[in-house]
């Protein structure tokens, strides 16, 4: 395994965050994890290819050569509850950093932590952390953008996969990493001062299926009811037949 390591300044790249980036890796999360008590900054950790990958509830993630991967990871001051808000915060960052080559009004975010492009789903997030229950020792934030292939075979993907190259952008992955590295301290530093509530505002902005019915799949039930909104710990408020719901985790089908 190479590497290529980079903590000075460069132009966009925010103060005070290092970056590593691999040739090839399992995947960047683990690779964060691994290293997560030798890094003395906020640390992005980027691949040009990841042998095994991982999304959600450790299913797969497919990614191919020259899409996306990238883990950012730091020590929040931050509960565990209060930490799992940065799904939120990263992907309003991600939005951010797209735009910079794709038209806003193309994209829109699926709860709880999918980015579509044009309806289909062009990226996932995935947070993991350790650490006390007033404190964490580390937070990674793992972000997969399909630039240039969408996965194969995802014939029972609720969202059918696309890439940006297919949609007609092209989006270098060091472009995008520097792009998201600014968006995410910005964020961060947003969260910190001002709370949840600015964050959740943006990330309503640019939901999905918004106001509209759809069915939230939890590990016992589904629950299907009008998507009114977040509550204050990110939760996803559905508005059923029997009253409003708050969803804490789920997935989600339109």
């Amino acid at each position: 395994m190479t590497e290529e390591r980079n903590s000075t300044a460069v132009p966009d790249w925010p103060e005070g965050t290092d970056r590593i980036v691999l040739d090839e890796v399992d995947s960047t999360m683990a690779e964060a994890v691994r290293r997560a008590r030798d890094l003395e900054r906020p640390t992005w950790i980027m691949a040009r290819r990841q042998t095994a990958a991982r999304g959600r509830r450790g299913r797969a993630w497919q990614s191919a050569p020259g899409n996306f991967a990238a883990t950012l990871i730091w020590q929040p001051d931050a509960t565990p509850a209060e930490a799992a808000l940065r799904t939120f915060t990263a992907s309003n960052a991600l939005c951010v950093a797209l735009v910079d080559k794709v038209p806003e009004a193309q994209l829109s975010l699926k709860w709880p932590n999918d980015v579509l492009l044009s309806g289909g789903k062009v990226a996932g997030i995935l947070l993991e952390s350790s650490g006390a229950l007033e404190r964490l020792d580390w937070l990674a934030v793992g972000f997969g953008v399909n630039l240039v292939e969408a996965p194969k075979g995802l014939h029972d993907a609720q969202v059918p996969p696309i890439c940006l190259k297919d949609a007609g952008f092209d989006f270098a992955a060091d472009d995008l990493l520097a792009h998201l590295a600014v968006a995410m301290a910005e964020g961060e530093a947003l969260l910190v001062r001002d709370g949840f509530g600015p964050v959740r505002d943006a990330w309503l902005s640019r939901a999905a299926r918004l106001g509209e019915t759809l069915t939230a799949r939890t590990g016992t039930e589904e629950i299907t009811g009008n998507f009114e909104t977040l509550d204050e710990a990110g939760q996803l408020v559905l508005r059923t037949s029997t009253g409003h719901v708050a969803i804490p985790a789920g997935d989600i089908i339109f």
